[in-house]
């Protein structure tokens, strides 16, 4: 089937249809003259000549020195615009965009100022090393290099700023120093502007004319260039100036076509993202379990946490032999650590947990969660950490040094290496010999069920193989402390089932402690020893996942694992809500103090007639939205007389009521149905 253009030719109004046209001609004209009035007959004995090949010679000398300089000096330039705030950083931009606007015969009368024999610097360095630039070949190489470094600093510059900064905190998190992160991940991700503005500065140094003939002067093997040349056969040889304008065009249009445009900035630089689902591959897809939809419920007199009215354990936990803990270090023996950490700052908190503990940090947008982790690893001026792992404190030490491990929300694997070179990249940073990196990276790939994929890169895998692997990275590399932020968000509900369970068998054997950020209450409650809870960079909560799905001491908290969360003062004989109405609670709390009162949404009663007999809180209301949860429905009541409330039912139940969008209802709560939570 022929597929159907997506877009339209937009038809250009004529009003500028015209001018760009006539601008089209204006630049199109000298490089037709140039083709017209070339003598194609004699074009090869015009390129042939002695003088054109030794000015050829020269210029490819000069040329690819001034590249190299240029690659030597611009590459740090380029670095230090791009990555590091300093005072004068507007004016160090404005010199290095000089020379592409200063005329080049005053660029060559500076450069005789400052360098020349009675400049500023040159009788130093003649003098002292014996060094006169002008009218010598490596003052050709100077000129040249003045002129075309802005191109590759301009370009490397825009690349770095597109170069998420999260791939190299990654890898300094895994330990390599800063200088090891810029060759192995930066560079290798900004190539290819690096190699346009390479190639820039190549090709502009190669047509370099006014300030190499002000400086350099004009000397036939020293200093004459292809330029100077075309410059001196004007006078005596149009026909051969016009050939070897011709070789000089042709250059130049070869790199400008081989660059394709990314000299504009309009190719960005690749990010190395994996897809967050499934693939579209099959043959990438990995094994699926079925997950529960959310939605917790906690039955009466219960430690244990159940979503839809089954055990929060998936069915793979049944089907599988979890890998023994021992068998974690078996090959990477290591100390255990503990955590003690004093942050200050955007968060004021003291955090403890004894090795083997895995905490998850929850808190509604802004709470402070990503800075905590920033802290931590000591990337952050938001917050500070006098932070001790074990008995040793690593509070003044870079983040390279820590030992503390970082696997961001996406993962941040590498693009341009496989998963074992990823996963090998913590140990190779340590020190440890290629062999042995490999061999370990292999097992802890082998351990997390991808050793398979051991020689893909990252875009040819799919989210949850993408995050297994990084994982594999993070424990490969033997941290003391591990970060998770946010695992397994973008991954499919069924990609994440699946490794959350790999995640957990292996967290179990971590001789460290663990930090999971997250928003799931599935990933709160199934993976970590404690629930931490932030509100404004602070502790508001800080206790064993059943003592925070029994008593949030946060509406959003609440919210978060399924719960009515409403916030008041204690009464006589239950709570009196913040935005007016009461509740009545078969408990009693000391009277005025702040509280909320948590109601489980199955036991909220929902009828079509006001309802008879024993609850003691009913409120009319009409349903604002239904939404499917696992096996169950989900129904939002809005109520003039309480705040929304959440109801689960049966879908027969929903059936059997009519209960439709728009559709006015009774609500109803047995006093005993309703949690008091102090705050």
């Amino acid at each position: 089937m022929t597929r159907s253009r997506s877009r339209t030719r937009q038809r250009p109004p004529a009003a500028l249809a015209l001018p760009a046209l006539l601008a089209i001609a204006f630049l199109l004209m000298p490089l037709l003259g140039i083709l017209a009035r070339t003598s194609w007959g004699e074009l090869g004995t015009h390129l042939t000549g002695p003088d054109v090949t030794e000015a050829l010679r020269l210029s490819l000398v000069v040329s690819f020195w001034a590249l190299g300089l240029s690659l030597l000096l611009g590459v740090p330039l380029a670095w230090l615009l791009a990555r590091v705030d300093f005072p004068g950083k507007a004016l160090v931009r404005s010199l290095v965009l000089l020379p592409m606007v200063l005329p080049p015969t005053v660029g060559g009368v500076a450069l005789l100022l400052g360098f020349g024999r009675r400049g500023l610097l040159g009788p130093w360095l003649e003098g002292t090393f014996g060094i006169t630039l002008p009218f010598h070949t490596s003052g050709a190489v100077v000129a040249a290099t003045f002129v075309a470094m802005p191109f590759l600093v301009i370009s490397l510059e825009g690349a770095l700023g597109g170069l998420r900064p999260r791939y190299e905190e990654t890898a300094a998190s895994l330990g390599a120093s800063p200088f090891r992160v810029f060759l192995t991940v930066t560079l290798p991700m900004v190539a290819p502007g690096l190699a346009a503005g390479a190639a820039l500065t190549w090709a502009r140094a190669l047509g370099e004319f006014g300030a190499t003939i002000t400086f350099a002067g004009n000397l036939p093997g020293t200093t004459q260039t292809l330029p100077l040349q075309v410059y001196l056969l004007l006078q005596d040889s149009p026909e051969a100036a016009t050939s070897v304008s011709l070789l000089l065009l042709a250059i130049a249009m070869a790199v400008l076509v081989a660059l394709r445009g990314r000299w504009t900035g309009s190719a960005s630089v690749r990010s190395g993202s994996v897809r967050g689902g499934a693939p579209a591959d099959a043959a990438l897809a990995d094994p699926s379990t079925p997950d529960s939809a959310p939605g917790l419920t906690v039955p009466a007199g219960s430690g244990s946490v159940t979503q839809g009215g089954s055990p929060l354990c998936e069915p793979e936990d049944a089907g599988r032999a979890p890998q023994p803990a021992e068998a974690l270090n078996s090959a990477d023996s290591a100390p255990s650590w503990s955590l003690h950490a004093e942050v200050t700052g955007f968060n004021e908190l003291t955090l403890e947990a004894d090795p083997g503990i895995t905490i998850a940090v929850v808190g509604e947008n802004g709470a402070g969660k990503t800075t905590l982790l920033r802290a931590l690893l000591g990337l952050t001026p938001r917050a500070h950490a006098e932070l001790r792992l074990g008995d040793l404190d690593v509070t003044a030490l870079p983040p390279h040094k820590r030992g503390v491990a970082w696997v961001p929300q996406d993962g941040a694997l590498f693009p341009h290496l496989t998963a074992l070179a990823n996963t090998a990249y913590g140990l190779r940073a340590q020190g440890v010999a290629r062999a042995e990196a490999r061999a370990a990276a292999r097992r802890w790939l082998d351990r997390l069920g991808v050793g398979h994929l051991a020689h893909r890169r990252p875009a040819q895998l799919s989210g949850g193989q993408a995050q297994r692997v990084a994982l594999a990275r993070a424990l490969a590399a033997r941290p003391r402390l591990l970060l998770l932020d946010e695992p397994l968000a973008a991954l499919d509900q069924t990609t994440r089932a699946h490794v959350r369970h790999t995640l957990r068998t292996h967290l179990a054997g971590f001789a460290g402690v663990c930090l999971i950020v997250t928003h799931d209450p599935v990933e709160a409650v199934s993976l970590a020893d404690r629930v931490l809870v932030l509100d404004a960079g602070r502790t508001l909560q800080d206790a064993p996942p059943t003592e925070v799905t029994r008593n949030p001491r946060s509406p959003w908290v609440a919210r978060m694992l399924g719960r009515n969360a409403w916030a008041g003062e204690a009464s006589g004989d239950g709570l009196v809500l913040a935005g007016g109405g009461r509740i009545v609670a078969a408990e009693q709390l000391r009277e005025g103090s702040r509280a909320l009162a948590i109601i489980a949404p199955e036991s909220v009663s929902v009828h079509r007639k006001r309802p008879d007999g024993s609850p003691r809180n009913v409120w009319s209301g009409t349903v604002r939205e239904i939404t499917a949860s696992g096996s169950r429905l989900r129904v939002l009541i809005g109520s003039a007389e309480s705040p929304d409330l959440i109801a689960e039912v049966t879908p027969q139940a929903a059936a059997e009521l009519g209960l439709v969008e728009g559709a006015a209802v009774w609500s109803s709560v047995k006093a005993t149905e309703v949690t008091l939570v102090s705050l």
